[in-house]
């Protein structure tokens, strides 16, 4: 083997690219009891398959896992209850809504956190842009102050980690609930149009959200909001400083931020997996999974397989359009991405147009950035210089 699965593994700081490359030349399906799912689907051709057929791969897994700290969740759900709870979120990420996001709070907050760093001439682009760029968003969308977005990002990242860290993540889950009940109590007596307005009085055949599955969304939003978006953003930034060449192409020309945004959610986006459940005994490329058994779609595995992409271990913004797997597919396809498109294209046209001569710093004397974690990846620093404006 050309990995240590110990430290492929690691949850924080694994490289798990390698293991998945290896294991998927000798099968489709990697079986390793200390994994996350039992059952990880590694490639293309069955990753699509698994998420495109609910009735054998069941969600209901997430209730379990990440449910127990986010509550009643839509990931969690199949079926027509599910498509009743997605048509109910989705009318409030309806493009109108995402116009008005883009104008009135997206680029306020990405121009803001750029005023603080373009003086200097020198910055970390994860300490004091990606980290705190869409948790502000995310926040100001749902109503919480911003002087508040740093507290949401703490706790956003202690949900995510609950399966590690059970005690911090329940308390974070509590303290999250309270401070959104008051909110949620305003907007139902009295709406305002806003986005939590829409959650709080939508109706699909005459229902309403119940509280349980309010909250149980709002706590998915403000993590997977946050912390994904963040990752994500910074995968970006790395790819463009490790490739100055690159770099310079995009700064001179902005109507190529799309295909950075595209190729990077392929090459390194944020989330790695997704979980399912094996409703009865089934064969997944010639692997038998039983009934009952955790299934993992590792969809960063899919998007690096080279019987669907060429050099897929690459970053090239110039290779020929193709589906990735970023954020999923089938009906549990990610109802946030047209939101997270919006702020990774946003906050690039502002840093890159801001940030002139943007380069990795050559005098940092810190780790070197790279990009790492198993279930979750992005870089944790990237020290960074420019031309002070």
């Amino acid at each position: 083997m050309a990995y240590d699965p110990v430290i492929a593994t690691d949850f924080f700081h694994g490289q798990p690219h390698a293991m998945w490359d290896d294991e998927r030349e000798r099968c489709p399906v990697l079986h390793q009891e200390s994994l996350m799912g039992s059952y990880q689907v590694i490639d293309w051709q069955h990753a699509e398959v698994v998420l495109r057929d609910p009735e054998t791969f069941s969600s209901d897994i997430n209730m379990e896992h990440i449910g127990q700290f986010m509550g009643e969740l839509i990931v969690g759900l199949d079926g027509e209850e599910h498509r009743k709870y997605r048509n109910l979120v989705a009318k409030a990420f309806r493009q109108s809504q995402l116009d008005k996001w883009d104008g009135s709070l997206v680029q306020p907050i990405i121009h803001a956190l750029v005023d603080d760093i373009a003086p200097r001439g020198r910055a970390d682009l994860v300490a004091d842009i990606t980290v705190k760029y869409p948790v502000q968003v995310v926040c100001g969308i749902v109503g919480v102050a911003l002087d508040d977005a740093e507290r949401f990002a703490q706790w956003a990242i202690e949900i995510n980690t609950g399966p590690i860290d059970p005690e911090k993540g329940f308390a974070a889950r509590d303290a999250m609930t309270a401070y959104l009940q008051p909110l949620i109590d305003a907007r139902r007596e009295h709406p305002t149009g806003d986005f939590l307005s829409d959650l709080v009085h939508a109706e699909v055949d005459g229902e309403l959200l119940s509280d349980a599955r309010l909250f149980g969304f709002l706590r998915l939003l403000l993590p997977a909001g946050a912390e994904t978006t963040y990752r994500v953003f910074g995968n970006a930034l790395y790819a463009l400083l490790s490739n100055p060449d690159l770099m310079r192409r995009v700064q001179a020309d902005h109507s190529l931020i799309p295909a950075v945004i595209e190729e990077t959610l392929r090459w390194e986006t944020s989330v790695t997996m997704v979980s399912r459940r094996a409703t009865r005994d089934v064969e997944v490329g010639g692997c038998p999974i039983p009934a009952g058994a955790p299934v993992g779609v590792v969809t960063s595995a899919a998007n690096h397989d080279p019987a669907h992409f060429e050099r897929p271990t690459e970053f090239d913004i110039d290779r020929p359009p193709a589906l990735h797997m970023a954020f999923g597919t089938g009906p549990h396809q990610c109802l946030g991405m047209h939101l997270a498109r919006l702020e990774l294209r946003t906050g690039l046209e502002i840093v890159l147009g801001r940030l002139a001569n943007l380069r990795f710093d050559p005098d940092d004397a810190g780790p070197e950035p790279i990009i790492e974690g198993f279930a979750f990846r992005g870089p944790n620093r990237l020290p960074a210089v420019f031309d002070p404006a």
